[in-house]
């Protein structure tokens, strides 16, 4: 028999569910509402709002920009965070455990704060804030996202299958493409795959980090600060729709299955 004190914990998780994710269903439904006015009642259901923002030029200056950041970041992250990962995989397990205690700190502060320090350091340097400047502070941010999932899936690899290929005449880096990286590969492509998303997700950062230009997260709070437009709801969906595919297959690869 089910207890009050368990039907109610239930019910409060229901709510706060419920709570979670109605705002998240309202903007995909405002979407393809024909209210101009963003708000209740949708009228009748519509694609004018992903019409008008395809045949909007700035739309895909940034979508663009969105892109090469994120590809970008996903490819480099992944090489350094999985090298990173393997290295660490060697390490005493105190030894390790400090350095991903470092590598993770970025993570681990506020985005408003991280943002701002990232800034005063390219003003220090003289260094002129552009889409590289993006790039270079999205690292930051997704690197240890990368090194926490492949050194997880590294802390239980067989190191003597790789001892073998090394003995029967492979060179390190012949053994890492034949044989580790077959072994880790959805790991990798899960971490990279969440990298992805991050960077494409990130606002506060990039914001403080752009200079000129626009990303779809920017190019959003941009048309917030103006007016409110129908096509932001469009926009997020779309922003929505990428995240959560992208981190859905993340987990789904990363899951180890021995």
């Amino acid at each position: 028999m089910v207890k009050w004190p368990t039907i109610a914990l239930r019910a409060w998780a229901a709510l706060l569910v419920v709570f979670m994710l109605t705002p998240i269903a309202l903007v995909i439904l405002l979407s393809f509402g024909s209210n101009a006015m963003v708000a209740l009642p949708l009228g009748k259901l519509t694609f004018k709002w992903y019409e008008a923002l395809f045949a909007w030029p700035a739309f895909y200056d940034a979508l663009e920009n969105s892109v090469t950041v994120a590809g970008t970041v996903a490819l480099v992250s992944t090489a350094i965070g999985t090298a990173a990962a393997l290295g660490m995989s060697r390490m005493r397990e105190g030894v390790a455990a400090g350095a991903n205690l470092a590598l993770c700190f970025p993570i681990m502060l506020p985005g408003l704060v991280l943002g701002l320090a990232l800034l005063a350091f390219y003003a220090t340097v003289g260094m002129r804030l552009s889409l590289l400047t993006v790039i270079l502070s999205h690292l930051v941010i997704t690197q240890p996202y990368v090194i926490l999932v492949v050194y997880a899936r590294m802390a239980g690899f067989n190191y003597d299958v790789v001892q073998s290929a090394r003995d029967l005449g492979a060179t390190p880096w012949q053994a890492f493409v034949t044989v580790t990286l077959p072994i880790i590969r959805t790991a990798v492509i899960g971490a990279a795959l969440l990298a992805t998303a991050h960077s494409i997700d990130d606002f506060i950062v990039t914001f403080f980090t752009i200079g000129g230009g626009n990303t779809l997260t920017t190019l959003v709070w941009g048309m917030l600060r103006t007016t409110l437009d129908p096509r932001v709801n469009a926009i997020a969906t779309m922003l929505i729709v990428a995240t959560i595919t992208s981190t859905v297959i993340a987990i789904r690869l990363t899951r180890y299955r021995g």
